[in-house]
């Protein structure tokens, strides 16, 4: 799979408001109440995950989670991030 041109980037970023692009990668923090709240998400951005066999990394702080999506095989941002961050955006 071919990493997504800066073109390409732009308008995933414009088609999901909530994700930036930090590093080279796609980002997207949570806070919730407590650190129980940021498990349960965890765990559910984990299903998800599995369902299509392309997993975010996660940064938990407490009740703070971070999701970085990026397709470390190829270096970049490919469909399978871009995919997988409209799929996290439309469950939660």
């Amino acid at each position: 799979m071919a990493k997504l041109s800066g073109v390409e980037i732009d308008a995933v970023l414009a088609e999901q408001p909530t994700w930036r692009l930090e590093g080279g990668a796609l980002v997207r923090d949570w806070a919730f109440k407590n650190f129980v709240e940021a498990m349960a998400f965890v765990n559910r951005v984990g299903a998800l995950a599995e369902e299509v066999d392309h997993h975010p990394d996660i940064d938990i702080r407490y009740n703070k989670v971070r999701l970085t999506l990026i397709s470390h095989d190829v270096g970049g941002i490919t469909k399978r991030d871009s995919g997988m961050a409209a799929k996290i955006s439309s469950a939660f």
